[in-house]
């Protein structure tokens, strides 16, 4: 089993990052392979509503990151979406990920059916819940299974490693990743 974790924040190994490798720890631990993208130092261009992805199980743009990182979510078992909290929502980049996934998985349906998604955000203070609710709306709008854990999967801390202080929210994503391995593995049976 393989679970993808794909970074939104602009920091390559800031807040977002850390919780997002917390999470990832946890499931190392039950044996289930993880790796992590991050989409820090690049760019994802906005979906065109071109519709031509209808059939090819994926973009027919080339131009950036996204084709490899759609290719890897289809192969994976599990999905974890982790963003830090930018004007109370998700970041651009995130953003614009999702948006082209969920047209190529309109347009291809049921490639994403009956994985297992978990959602986790990074934020200072306002806004994580709409960020959770934008990144599970991606998840359930494509037959996806959500984790949840012990409260909302997010973590408070502004400059990096300040999530570390956060030990309610640190636990929440250890917790996370138990229970996101016990589902995977209850789908494997």
């Amino acid at each position: 089993m393989k679970v993808l974790a794909i970074n939104g924040s602009g920091r390559k190994n800031g807040n977002t990052a850390i919780i997002l490798n917390t999470v990832m720890e946890e499931l190392q631990k039950q044996g289930i392979e993880t790796e992590m993208i991050q989409l820090a130092g690049s760019t994802i261009n906005p979906c065109k509503a071109c519709f031509t992805c209808g059939g090819k199980n994926n973009c027919s743009f080339n131009n950036d990151m996204f084709a490899e990182i759609f290719e890897k979510m289809i192969e994976a078992d599990g999905i974890i979406l982790g963003s830090p909290v930018y004007s109370a929502d998700v970041s651009s980049n995130m953003k614009a990920l999702i948006d082209r996934a969920a047209v190529v998985a309109d347009m291809n349906p049921k490639i994403l059916k009956h994985k297992v998604g978990a959602s986790v955000v990074a934020c200072r203070r306002g806004g994580a819940l709409n960020a959770i609710d934008t990144l599970n709306h991606f998840f359930l709008n494509h037959e996806m299974f959500v984790v949840g854990s012990t409260y909302w999967n997010m973590v408070y801390g502004q400059m990096p490693g300040d999530v570390k202080n956060d030990e309610e929210g640190m636990a929440n994503m250890k917790n996370l990743g138990e229970n996101m391995a016990y589902l995977l593995k209850k789908i494997k049976e």
